[in-house]
Parts: C-alpha cells; structure tokens; sequence
C-alpha cells in the first residue's frame, strides 16, 4: 500500500540584504570637477583630504595628479592632465581624456569645494570604520590563546583613536595674533585666580610661585629615589587641585575651570583603596599606618565621617590597572576628558608603564623609555592638560657624599630629560640621616660623643623637611623649594621659616 507523504514546499531563499558600503561618486565628481576649474580650492581640502580617501580609485589618482601639478605651481586642468592619463588604462575605459572634461563640466560651484571634501572624508570615515568593526568581530570568533580579548580591546582603541585623530582639519598654522590673544587671556585667567597661577595651581605657595602652576601641555617629571615621598606629594598635588576645582561659568567652557582642575590619577603601582587612604590620613589628620592596621579610635572614626562628606564629591578619578600601555591611557584619558572634562593627569609612575607597540627583540629598554615620554608629551599638547609624571633616579645618587639629585640621574633615558618641559627631584636629608650612629671600635668615647651630638643637631636641622629641586624648567627659573613633611599623614604642607613664624604674646 502507498503512503501518501504531504510534501512540504521549499521557500524561496530570503538572502540577507547586501550592504554596499558608503559611496557617493557625484560628490567626489562634483569636487574634482570644482578643483579643475579653480585649483586654489586644492590647499583647503589637501589638509585633511588625501588620495585614498576616495571611494572610487580612479578618483583618487586624478586628486593625487592634481595635487602634483599645484604643489610644482604649475596649472592642474583636464588640458594639463590629459598627458598624464593618455596611457592610462583605466581612465580610457571610462573615455579616456574627456573624461576630465565631463568631470570640469559636472563642477556645480568651485565656493563649496570644501564641503564636499568633507562629505568625501566622512564617507571614507564610514568605510573604515565598518572594516575595522568586521576586524573586531573576526578577531573575537577566532580562538587564539596569544590574543586575550583584553589585547584586542586596547587595539580597537588604538585603531578608533588613530582613525579619529589622522587627516583632522583642526591643526595647521594660527595667525599671530590669535596666539597673542589666547596668552593675553591666560594672564588674566592668573590674574583673576587667588595663587596668580597660569596653570594648575599646586596648592604649595612658594612651588607655585616658581613654576607659575603647572601649565597646559607641559610634562611635568617629579623624580626621586624611593621613600623621599614622591607618591605623596603627587597625590597631595592632585588632591589640592581636585578640592579647589571650580567650573568655568563661561558658555561653551565646559572642559575649562576657573580654578584647580578635574584630575585622572593613573596609579599603576598601588592601588585606589591605598590611594584613598592616604588622602583620608591627609584631610582627617590620621596617621595612614594606624588606618592600615585598624588602630583607630571612636573619635577617629567620627573624623573618618566628616572627612569622607567634604571628600565624596571631589573630582578626583582614579586607575589603578597595571602594565597600562600608553595607547590605553591615551584612550582612557580622552574618554575622560570627554565624560567630566579633564585638567590634570598624574602618572605614578613612568617606568611601570608600557610601549603601545611590541618592540623588537634588539630594542632595549631605553627605546622603550623614549616611547613613553614621547607619547606622554604628545598627549599633554593633545589634550593641553598638564601631566605630572613620577619617575625613579639611578643608584649612582647612594654612591655620592651629597645625595642631592642631578639630571644626569635620571633612570634609564636622558629623553626624560629631553621631552620633559619641567623636571623636578624630590630630596628628603632626613631619610639618610634617620640612622643613629654607632661607636666604631678604634673611636675614643670623646669623639664618638661630638660625632653623635653634630648628627643629632643635623637630624632636628632637617626633621619634617623637604626639599624640591627644580633642576629644568623651559619657561622658567630653576632653584629649590622647601616644604614641610609629615610622616605619619604623608602630607606635604607649606614651609615658613622660623625667623617668620609668629611671636607668641605671654
């Protein structure tokens, strides 16, 4: 007996929707065809308008001709062109030299040749950025131990800032006189400011006196052999800015203040947490190793509170991921800048972090050092913030009588040197005197005696002191400032002479 099977019909296919990537041959005809008739609209697209660009190549050899014959000064016209593509292949399929004729007759208008480049560029812009969308997404279905997905995280970061930042319009010359202006302005933002500071105010009187506050696009290195306290004082710098941020109440303004700064405090050595404690210690005058250890006290606690209520709404911004690259904290920095509007970045410190690329094997490490103070500098003027870099010094400071720091010190690249507009050593004599004498055997009781009481007088000479050395300053003096420290809140203050201290009236 036949079975009678119900046959199912087959639907017709429902392919999925081709998507041609972005493309729009009449604006790249318009534009060549208005650059032809006129070329002086040639160097206003040129800045940021280049041959690949074009989605059609054709196009973009004719741009590449024509930019040829304008940069030698000579006339770029479908006459003066005709030689160059009369044996040309391509150019013969779609008619040869009359084809640039028909491109010179499709110009609608040479005024707005611009835009019209700009359309051509922000196509391209689409173009690239669906490729690299298509790369991101190929990169995370292929299962490669070697490529964590953190690494193709930062390298899409890397390709979308490079893709943002190349071919942009916004550089080029500035008249004179703008520049005058902007400095005019500046001085009067100083002048209006309470510390008559240009830049960042550090919070340290005679500091800023000196440096004039730590100005925009400056690379700032503080340096200095471990414990004289460089993590503290950078983070007293940045807390002082964080607390004194005011808005500027200019419209428009809105990444500007008109005191202290919004501040990013990359810290690839110790943690948020530990961080915060130190700021805690500072502002509740709480020693951090007794917080550290939960030797606190009810009263202690009560000053936690209220130092915690003037604290919560700082605008101080912390990360504290290791190994950070210098593309992803260029990345991380602009994210920044466009979420709260960024004033001051602090890196503690330069040698832990790492070159964007991977260097070869023959590269050593002062290559890499190069790397990262070129790419902290160029972020500093990209973002016209001020960075303050922390840094070590080289052992040779142990092995001198006068441990003093000097440039030649600094560890492991004199680019440091180089790139830094502002180097700073941090120099605490107490560190090295705190060691109390011995009596050495051969040493009579009487000597001993006078050498332990002229350590002790130089120990009370330089107790709670340190010193700050600005030994490279580009738009400034260089000489040295004393500050007062204390150990137990690892702060930083002010330094007054005792000859200027109050008298007490009994």
């Amino acid at each position: 007996m036949e079975t009678n099977r119900s046959v199912v019909p087959l639907r017709a296919p429902n392919p999925e929707v081709i998507r041609i990537p972005p493309y729009n041959p009449d604006a790249e005809m318009t534009l060549l065809g208005a650059l032809l008739i006129n070329n002086a609209g040639y160097h206003r697209v040129s800045e940021f308008l280049q041959p690949d660009h074009f989605g059609n190549a054709l196009h973009g050899r004719i741009f590449a001709a024509i930019g040829k014959l304008v940069d030698r000064g000579q006339i770029a016209n479908p006459v003066t062109l005709k030689n160059l593509f009369d044996q040309d292949a391509t150019l013969t399929e779609v008619g040869g030299a009359q084809y640039l004729v028909r491109l010179a007759e499709a110009a609608v208008t040479v005024i707005n040749a611009e835009d019209y480049g700009r359309t051509v560029y922000d196509l391209y812009l689409r173009r690239e950025l669906i490729t690299l969308g298509e790369d991101v997404v190929n990169d995370a279905f292929r299962q490669n131990l070697d490529d964590p997905a953190h690494d193709q995280i930062e390298r899409a970061e890397r390709r979308l800032f490079d893709l943002a930042t190349v071919g942009q319009a916004e550089g080029g010359f500035r008249a004179f006189g703008t520049a005058l202006t902007n400095a005019i302005l500046g001085a009067e933002a100083a002048f209006k400011r309470s510390g008559k500071t240009v830049g960042v105010a550090t919070g340290f009187i005679d500091l800023d006196r000196k440096l004039g506050g730590l100005h925009p696009s400056d690379l700032v290195v503080l340096a200095g052999r471990p414990s004289m306290g460089k993590t503290s004082l950078a983070t007293n710098i940045a807390f002082n800015a964080a607390k004194t941020y005011q808005p500027s109440s200019a419209p428009g303004a809105r990444n500007l203040a008109e005191d202290g700064a919004v501040v990013g405090f990359f810290s690839l050595e110790m943690s948020a947490e530990q961080l915060a404690t130190r700021i805690l210690a500072e502002e509740s005058a709480v020693s951090s190793d007794r917080i550290r250890r939960g030797d606190v006290s009810h009263d202690d606690f009560d000053k936690f509170v209220q130092a915690s209520q003037r604290l919560a709404a700082i605008k101080l911004f912390i990360d504290d991921t290791p190994a950070l690259t210098i593309s992803a904290l260029r990345t991380r920095a602009r994210r920044l800048m466009r979420q709260q509007g960024l004033g001051l970045i602090v890196i503690d410190y330069l040698q832990l972090l790492r070159p964007s690329n991977q260097l070869r094997a023959q590269d050593n490490r002062v290559q890499e050092i190069s790397e990262i103070t070129r790419g902290l500098k160029a972020l500093a003027k990209e973002l016209n913030v001020p960075v303050l870099a922390l840094s070590q010094l080289s052992r040779a400071v142990e092995q001198r009588e006068d441990k003093r720091p000097m440039l030649a010190d600094l560890r492991e690249s004199g680019s440091i040197e180089q790139d830094a507009d502002v180097v700073m050593f941090i120099f605490r004599e107490e560190y090295y005197l705190s060691r109390e004498p011995t009596r050495r055997p051969d040493e009579m009781e009487s000597k001993f005696s006078e050498r332990y009481q002229e350590w002790r007088e130089r120990l009370e000479k330089v107790h709670g002191l340190g010193e700050i050395i600005v030994a490279k300053q580009r738009h400034g003096p260089i000489g040295t400032v004393k500050l007062r420290f204390d150990a137990e809140t690892t702060k930083f203050d002010n330094y007054m002479a005792p000859d200027h201290l109050p008298t007490a009236d009994f």
